[in-house]
């Protein structure tokens, strides 16, 4: 299951819900052994930013089109130009009982009433469904589970080739825990991990008339939550958040290149006070 190979025109629309956060590349940043240290919170980039003043594009030059049905490939282009992309490692079960897990960045979040998260499946060279989204469609059912920074190499790994018979799970030296409400296992690495009942799916076709992916909606039905990372009134009584400092979640840009949080600032809507969501 090569999970991060996505097709040309697969949908990425619903990517980064982390774009408010600031990124830099996995291989610059501190050892990842060293625990989580004080957040790393700085001032807005422009403080001194009034309503109406310009803020231009630092660089000379212009824009240029590009038009996707002139390219041979809007791939490498969507991947790199749409960034960061959070990585849903999600973990399902086939009909027969097989575990199966793999990463995909064309993921997000986009509801919160009822949870809801979406994975874009996007289909092999050959046409064929991936793993996942054959066992999705089976069972419906599966757990996305957040990749974080001490666990990558393992994590990354099961998006090698595996035949459908075998268990990345035990491919890749990861922990299997059991659910509750659904029958796929979590993925004990992953300090959140959220069950999923799939409600929706949405086929995306090509201007050929072929299925590229499969989108699939998956309505959250229960959260775990390592207590190392949760605040449970975080934000306020009733309203639990994740310290994203200690979580050390990873991000997708262009390549084979991952980042992760670097630092955060907090910047108001117009109508509401600035509140520090670093934690």
């Amino acid at each position: 299951k090569v999970s991060m190979q996505l097709s040309d025109l697969g949908w990425i629309a619903v990517g980064a819900g982390v774009t408010g956060l600031g990124f830099y590349y996995l291989q610059n940043t501190k050892d990842k052994s060293e625990p989580a240290g004080a957040p790393f919170v700085t001032s807005p980039p422009h403080p001194g930013w009034k309503p109406g003043d310009k803020m231009p594009i630092p660089y000379a030059g212009k824009h240029k089109v590009l038009h996707p049905a002139d390219l041979k490939s809007a791939y490498f282009l969507m991947i790199s130009a749409y960034v960061p992309r959070p990585i849903a490692l999600v973990s399902s079960c086939s009909a027969a009982g097989i575990a199966n897990v793999a990463p995909y960045s064309y993921s997000g979040c986009v509801a919160h009433d009822p949870p809801t998260l979406v994975v874009s499946c996007c289909r092999r060279p050959d046409g064929s469904q991936k793993d996942t989204c054959t066992n999705a469609l089976e069972t419906k059912e599966f757990v996305v589970n957040v990749m974080s920074d001490w666990a990558v190499e393992a994590q990354n790994f099961t998006c090698a080739n595996f035949a459908p018979n075998e268990d990345e799970f035990k491919e890749a030296g990861l922990t299997p825990l059991p659910s509750l409400k659904v029958k796929p296992m979590r993925v004990g690495e992953s300090a959140v991990n959220f069950e999923c009942k799939l409600v929706k799916t949405h086929d995306i076709v090509n201007a050929a008339g072929k299925v590229t992916a499969t989108v699939l909606f998956g309505e959250v039905v229960a959260i775990h939550v390592h207590e190392a990372v949760l605040v449970e009134d975080g934000a306020g009584e009733g309203k639990p958040t994740v310290d994203v400092n200690r979580l050390r979640p990873l991000g997708r840009l262009g390549g084979n290149t991952y980042c992760r949080v670097g630092g955060s600032f907090d910047l108001a809507r117009p109508d509401r006070a600035a509140a520090s969501t670093a934690r």
